[in-house]
């Protein structure tokens, strides 16, 4: 007889249409019964620690967690630990100085060499754009023209790239819009490996934290770095922008995921596993810390890019998997349900992707982003 646990669980996900033992795409196939208490217990923690562990299988993750997004069962299991998250964000501030370079640590520094084949040419790690793309170097090329023309790149200009990766987006902008770059990023890997790929380019690569700068610049950006900052350093990140913009009509760009609800933890087994001390801002966070330090000029969302971005990278991990001999079974399993929960949560709507400009004290003339949209 099926435990309480197993009819729960089965029940909860049958709701969402997920058949555990069933023959699609995105039904379970439970291998070890012990998951049914594992999940109940633990919410999704238990849930990404059973796959790693395989507990269970799935022929297409990112069509169940699709299901799941849906039916508001994920946010159901994830809620389960959402409480204790909350009350530590509330007493410490996950993402200050001494805690914001943990995630260099254990997420950007597990390997160039995992990075360099799932990732562009250009070594981009952030949704790329996809709307006349067909590959994802060109997509990733039309993400870099798409920011910037929203912020007016000229030859000359002094720009800094907040959380720099690989120098991809420097190196683009140093080559093809004449600008002077500097680059600053958490990671001792990234910033290593940027130096070495910005060589002979006006790109000054940095190991520091942005609310260590005391410089100005003409343009200041982040891609895909944001969502590190914390609910707590939102208004201090933004403060930062502003001080750091040489004149009243400076243009500053943020390229990150976004949730549709305000929220003050992650995901637990993102926390654990994938992304310490992050958080995924609302609009209605990143507005109120705004307010009274920049204006808003405009607002795109394109979180259905990232569904397609996510599903690439997957196929070239997988398809690269037998020369990365430095990562045993349990990671790459990891690594899979990440990209591949991922892509679902964009598919459903859960997550969205923006990219917002503000300006320092406004501007003379109406903002008309020249993009490709």
């Amino acid at each position: 007889m099926a435990s309480y646990a197993a009819r729960l669980i089965e029940r909860w996900a049958g709701a969402a249409d997920i058949r555990v033992g069933g023959d699609r795409p995105w039904d379970v196939r439970v291998l070890d019964e012990r998951v049914y208490r594992r999940v109940l217990t633990t919410g999704t923690l238990g849930l990404g620690e059973a796959y790693m562990d395989g507990w269970w299988d799935c022929d297409a993750i990112d069509q169940m967690v699709e299901h799941a997004q849906d039916t508001g069962l994920a946010s159901d299991l994830s809620t389960r630990l959402a409480p204790l998250q909350a009350a530590g964000s509330a007493i410490h501030n996950q993402q200050s100085k001494r805690r914001a370079r943990e995630v260099g640590r254990r997420h950007y520094d597990v390997g160039n060499d995992l990075y360099r084949r799932m990732l562009d040419s250009r070594m981009m790690y952030s949704c790329a754009y996809w709307r006349r793309a067909t590959t994802l170097d060109e997509a990733q090329q039309h993400k870099l023209d798409l920011i910037a023309n929203k912020l007016g790149l000229e030859p000359g200009m002094r720009v800094l790239d907040i959380g720099c990766g690989w120098g991809g987006a420097a190196a683009y902008f140093a080559e093809t819009r004449g600008c002077d770059v500097v680059g600053i990023t958490i990671s001792e890997q990234q910033a290593k490996l940027a130096t070495e790929r910005c060589a002979g380019l006006p790109i000054d690569i940095r190991l520091q934290d942005y609310r260590d700068l005391d410089e100005t610049f003409d343009r200041v950006y982040s891609i895909g770095m944001f969502e590190h900052v914390g609910v707590r350093n939102y208004r201090t990140y933004l403060q930062a922008c502003r001080r750091l913009l040489r004149d009243p009509d400076g243009l500053t760009l943020l390229h990150t995921i976004g949730g549709s609800r305000s929220r003050r933890a992650t995901d637990p087994w993102v926390e654990r596993y994938i992304f310490p001390n992050s958080m995924l801002p609302s609009a209605k966070q990143i507005t109120e810390a705004a307010e009274g330090i920049l204006q808003l000029q405009d607002w795109h969302n394109f979180g259905a890019d990232y569904d397609r971005t996510l599903m690439s990278w997957h196929a070239n991990v997988e398809s690269a998997w037998d020369d990365l001999p430095d990562y045993d079974e349990r990671f790459r399993r990891m690594w899979r349900y990440y990209l591949l929960s991922s892509a679902g949560s964009f598919r459903s709507g859960n997550l969205q992707l923006w990219q917002i400009v503000f300006s320092r004290d406004g501007l003379s003339a109406a903002y008309r982003p020249d993009g490709i949209r």
